[in-house]
């Protein structure tokens, strides 16, 4: 594989020839107070620039995405200085005007806000994103405080979207899409998230109904757009869960760029926090590079490399957990015995380019190769005991355990291997006349997956071997003598080799008009997606295909009122991954078709002044009805699907977003989500799925102090009624529908800004090294609920009755920062 892999990715650098431009256009007539054409003006930013021709015409090429401050200066005339932002590829006609008597400096701001606000995207701005407090901070961290998004597990950067799981959210990086680990069964295993925050320029957020030009998943789109550098420049970061280092610069004749971040992370510092007694090493790290070069105005050559390789080595020692009534408080003793090893390492190359013949047309080759090789190995021994706690106040055995009612043991044991590789080749294309759009895209993805699992667990109570819920099975002892073999309570056995071909692609055309004096633009489009699936333990190659047809409309009133209007839906189809295909025993079932989904979203957006102050209320209302959906059960993050298209669902909610300036000069927001997701298996009738979250509060807050402006407060809250608790994997799902306990959880930040653009120290002095330099502290979870994940179910061997333990998360943490940019 690894050869393989290694000759793909030469392939994939013979076979790009064009790239990502990153650059927008600014052009015009620059002209006096008599509006004569001026010749001989600069215009420049940075160390970049040009002249207007004798005729007054210009046009200059920037960075697109960031803010660019330009000066248009003459020999005769004052200068015209201003900060503009256009999107990638945009082009802006700007005619200023040379005055001969005052300076003039103004904010210009293109920023394309406008067409993501009529898709539907929602932007956020990645300083934002550096400065949330998280446990595991990152793009993942800010998201799960919008609407519709939600997640129960802080150590993990999955999060399911409007009652979807984890695997039916898109990610792209550069317009490529990138890939988890397949084997992550906690979220203390995952470590770093793909997208490295330092390097991020611009991210894009959609949660539901989005266009064809998006790939085949459910439920949403996060699109992530990496800085393209303008100056030499390096960043670092260092906390108590370990530190990032990123570079980047551009040569002088600015045609190539380059930036590179190194990430390492250790979370010994949450995960010892925990009630369970571990030795423990989780040590991740990455690194990560986007260069790009400009070969002429029309073509430019980029590549996104990562290499990531995680550790996670656990060897738990003791826990116990406190759980009941005030009035019946019970308690789970575990001792261990055993350990952990597991290992993943990922490989990821892409070339991504445009070639721009002309104004109206962009052309795009993509290609990409994905490989990783992620092991599983544990051998787990657990001997527990399940008693009552003493709840006498004066009694010197206070909180300790009286008696046990049960008592038993399990282990559990786990070789599984996983080696995948994943080669992508794609053409995009874009078509601009006046008011018209049109986009397509054709796609070739090859899947080949080489998987080895086996796994046991054998639980044994009060002495006596558990065997497997079998429905036929008699034990009738002692009047019959029990001869049948003593087997695993569980046991999954499995060796494939699965090769999956896919082609897919898209076509959409877009308008913006008017319909007398109010603004409408219009969004219509259809994809489809082919795929093959082949292999070891498939007995015939099995093909099948599916269209989706989806729309968008928006209309902007002529009102006094700010005021957007938004609809769109369409039917979204998944093609099974290699996940999806793979039932609890570990067969793969080929015949496991697309899970389809109809999509309505209507949305609004006004937009109003508030203490004299820029807000918005974003209002969404959706409904989803699914058929030919895979059952799944939720181990921790660990997605285990039924590979049968047996159940049918619907989802339906209300989304509600209030972000603005509570403080001047910084952005905060409100967020409120309703949901209700329900799925019918085998027509026995609707039950809560597993990522039934009904009601979701979440709380992004800046503010700093008035008289120090450069101490600074972040403030990151989430409130979520709890989902049911999961069933085991082998489990009927209509017997396990008890909910867990609501997550609630805050996490605060406070930092002081030692040095930036704004606060110089006295001439010389060494800070002044710095362009910024901060120091803070962080509190997690800062009021120290106890949240759960999961259940684990023991049995009372006396009552034969099961109790469900829940598996708690992260307590009160504090952590340090240091933050520097040179």
């Amino acid at each position: 594989m690894k050869n393989q892999f290694f000759f793909l990715l030469i392939s994939l650098i013979l076979i790009s020839i064009s790239t990502s431009a990153q650059n927008a256009t600014i052009k015009g007539v620059v002209l006096d107070e008599n509006n004569i054409p001026v010749q001989g003006a600069n215009i420049t930013y940075d160390n970049s620039g040009t002249q207007s021709d004798k005729n007054g015409v210009y046009q200059l090429r920037i960075p697109a995405n960031q803010d660019i401050e330009i000066n248009i200066s003459h020999i005769s005339l004052k200068n015209l200085l201003f900060t503009i932002n256009l999107q990638e590829n945009q082009e802006y006609e700007l005619n200023p005007v040379l005055k001969t008597d005052v300076e003039q400096i103004s904010t210009v701001v293109i920023s394309g806000r406008e067409r993501k606000v009529v898709e539907g995207i929602t932007t956020l701005d990645p300083e934002t994103i550096r400065s949330t407090p998280s446990a595991n901070a990152g793009v993942e961290g800010l998201l799960k405080s919008l609407p519709g998004v939600s997640s129960n597990n802080e150590l993990s950067t999955q999060y399911s979207v409007r009652g979807g799981n984890f695997d039916e959210n898109l990610v792209y990086v550069n317009e490529i899409e990138v890939y988890r680990p397949f084997l992550i069964r906690s979220g203390q295993q995952e470590g770093l998230s793909f997208v490295n925050t330092d390097l991020v320029r611009n991210v894009d957020f959609s949660a539901g109904g989005f266009q064809a030009k998006y790939g085949d998943k459910l439920s949403s789109v996060l699109d992530i757009t990496y800085k393209r550098p303008t100056r030499l420049g390096a960043t670092a970061n260092l906390s108590l869960l370990g530190g990032s280092v990123s570079a980047g610069g551009i040569s002088k004749n600015k045609k190539l760029a380059a930036i590179v971040g190194v990430r390492y992370r250790d979370n010994s510092l949450l995960v010892d926090a925990r009630n369970t007694e571990t030795n423990f090493q989780p040590r991740f790290a990455d690194v990560q590079t986007y260069l790009s070069y400009n070969f002429s105005d029309k073509f430019e050559l980029g590549f996104l490399g990562n290499v990531a390789l995680n550790t996670y080595d656990y060897e738990p020692l003791r826990e116990q957990v406190n759980f009941g009534t005030l009035q019946t408080v019970q308690a789970l003793t575990v001792l261990y015995d055993g350990q952990e090893e597991d290992r993943y390492e990922t490989y990821f190359g892409a070339f991504k380019g445009t070639y721009k013949p002309n104004d109206n047309l962009t052309l795009k080759l993509i290609t990409s190769a994905y490989h990783t090789q992620e092991q599983e190995h544990y051998d787990i021994f657990a001997a527990y005991a399940l008693g009552t706690v003493n709840t006498d106040i004066g009694s010197e055995d206070l909180g300790q355990v009286e008696f046990s009612e049960g008592i038993g043991s399990q282990l559990t044991h786990a070789r599984n291997d996983l080696d995948a590789l994943i080669f992508n080749i794609e053409h995009k294309g874009t078509y601009t006349a006046d008011k018209h759009q049109f986009d397509w895209g054709v796609k070739y993805t090859s899947e080949d997956i080489r998987d080895r699992l086996q796994e046991f667990e054998i639980i044994d109570s009060a002495g006596f071997s558990i065997r497997p819920p079998i429905s036929d099975f008699i034990n009738d002892q002692p009047y019959t003598p029990f001869v049948s073999p003593i087997v695993p309570f569980t046991s999954v056995r499995a060796t494939n080799k699965a090769k999956i071909d896919r082609i897919s692609g898209y076509a959409q055309y877009s308008l913006r008009s008017h319909i007398k004096e109010n603004e409408i633009w219009a969004n219509i489009g259809i994809r489809s997606h082919h795929w093959n699936i082949s292999g070891n333990t498939v007995n015939s190659s099995d093909s099948q295909i599916v269209f989706s047809p989806r729309a968008q409309i928006a209309i902007k009133p002529n009102w006094k009122a700010e005021m957007i209007f938004r609809a769109s839906g369409g039917l979204y189809h998944q093609p099974p991954f290699y996940r999806e295909l793979r039932d609890s025993l570990g067969v793969v079932r080929p015949e496991v078709k697309a899970q389809q989904s109809i999509h309505i979203v209507l949305g609004n957006d006004y937009s109003f002044s508030m203490w004299k102050r820029p807000f918005k209320l974003t209002t969404e209302a959706y409904y989803k009805k699914l058929t030919d959906v895979n059952p799944y059960t939720i181990e921790n993050v660990r997605i285990r699907y039924r590979a049968r298209n047996n159940a049918e669902a619907y989802a339906y909610g209300l989304d509600l977003r209030l972000n603005g300036e509570f403080v001047p000069g910084t952005e905060s927001w409100v967020s409120l989500g309703y949901l209700k997701t329900e799925e019918n298996i085998d027509n026995r009738g609707y039950i809560s799925r597993p990522t039934d979250q009904r009601l979701k509060i979440g709380v992004l807050f800046q503010d700093y102090v008035p008289t120090i402006p450069s101490l600074k407060m972040y403030l990151n809250m989430v409130y979520q009624t709890g989902v049911p608790g999961g069933s085991p994997s082998y489990a009927d799902p209509y017997d396990f529908q008890t909910r867990l306990r609501d997550y609630r959880r805050a996490d605060l930040g406070i930092s002081y800004v030692v040095v930036d653009k704004n606060k110089r120290l006295r001439k010389g002095h060494f800070l002044n090294t710095f362009r910024e330099l901060s120091l803070g502290f962080e509190i997690y979870n800062i009021f120290d609920n106890q949240n759960s994940i999961t259940n684990t179910f023991v049995r009372d061997a006396s009552t034969q009755r099961q109790f469900a333990i829940p598996n708690f998360l992260t307590p009160r943490v504090f952590n340090v920062r240091l933050g520097m940019k040179f």
